[in-house]
């Protein structure tokens, strides 16, 4: 199976000025765990996670005065749609990271997450 079988097509995309509370609301919203960083200056591609915001709060630090941009992983390692779920899971073991950006010629096309790969290796009860 690969990477475009099993990722999110639901890429949330925000500025590295929203504040982590926005970034929260807009994830929680699309029920998803990570958005994707656009920051137009540097013309970077990054990630923030639920749990970069997790941390942050945990620090004690405002979420409505932090910056996504504070925040992002910008050191991103990409997945191309191609790549089998195998490739995608051993590039997260390997980073220490939970989510993948998946990238093809035209830009961010969706998000894999362990999630994702689990429920497409793993028989869920009931469903055969």
């Amino acid at each position: 199976m690969l990477v475009r079988d099993a990722m999110s097509t639901v890429v949330l995309t925000i500025g590295p000025n929203h504040t982590l509370r926005q970034a929260a609301r807009l994830m929680s919203a699309r029920r998803v765990g990570a958005a994707v960083v656009l920051d137009p200056e540097t013309s970077g591609i990054g990630i923030i996670t639920e749990r970069d915001v997790l941390t942050s709060v945990g620090r004690g630090q405002d979420p409505d005065r932090e910056r996504a941009g504070a925040h992002t992983t910008t050191d991103v390692v990409f997945a191309a749609p191609q790549w089998t779920l195998a490739d995608a899971a051993s590039a997260m073991a390997q980073g220490g990271f939970r989510h993948l950006i998946v990238l093809d010629a035209d830009g961010p096309v969706g998000i894999v997450s362990v999630r994702d790969i689990i429920n497409c290796w793993t028989p869920v009860v009931g469903r055969a």
